[in-house]
């Protein structure tokens, strides 16, 4: 792998844009479509980033594996019946596309390590005119889900990297960067407190894109 290679690979959602609406509403559609409990919005937010299955064992942990691979299914179903009729939004963070264009210009290799499956990275990304952008998407539905380090390491692996920066707003972010001596920069304005993100192993927290940028280039 090459050492030169600066790479910086970021979470999706709740780093790279807003899809906290969209991912409680479908969970929210999913539950009462089998007619299970809704969990609290606020815990769903915080499973942002785990693969599906992974999140519902975290938000229903008294189900059983058939409960919750149904759960996965009718959330899945939810999110795209929504898709499709044009109400999932999305939004980018204030000053992150002028972010990913400078870090291109100045010759960093980017990707993304999210909780998303590939359809629906490739969705946001191409709503957003961005998927050009990026060398490298390492998906939940491709690889084990975060925490596992795997997506980092296929993202180096992919763009001969020798180590990265990764970026993004949960513990599962940081706990993957510190198992394989990545950077581990997390942001403020996503689902985890920034307490937990250094309690996590983070070495900054950055409250804005800028400064997100001055972290990296530091």
């Amino acid at each position: 792998m090459n050492d030169t290679v600066r790479l910086a690979v970021f979470d999706c959602d709740g780093t790279l844009v807003d899809g906290q609406a969209a991912v409680v509403e479908a969970m929210e559609a999913a539950c009462k479509a089998l007619g299970m409990p809704v969990p609290d919005a606020k815990e769903t937010r915080r499973s942002v980033g785990l693969s599906l299955p992974s999140a519902m064992l975290t938000l229903f942990p008294d189900a059983d594996l058939e409960q919750r691979a149904e759960l996965v299914e009718a959330y899945k179903n939810a999110f795209r019946a929504a898709r499709e009729r044009n109400a999932v939004v999305e939004p980018l963070y204030d000053g992150i596309s002028e972010l990913l264009h400078t870090l291109k210009d100045e010759g960093w290799c980017l990707a993304v390590a999210t909780g998303k499956s590939h359809r629906g990275l490739k969705h946001t990304l191409e709503t957003h005119g961005l998927t050009h952008l990026f060398s490298s998407l390492q998906t939940a539905d491709r690889n084990p889900s975060k925490p596992d380090p795997t997506m980092l390491r296929e993202a180096m692996r992919e763009c001969d990297a020798q180590t990265c920066a990764m970026i993004g707003d949960t513990s599962y972010d940081i706990a993957m960067a510190t198992q394989v001596g990545a950077r581990a920069i997390g942001v403020d304005w996503g689902y985890h407190a920034p307490e937990e993100l250094l309690d996590a192993g983070a070495e900054a927290i950055a409250t804005s894109a800028q400064e997100l940028k001055d972290l990296l280039d530091g």
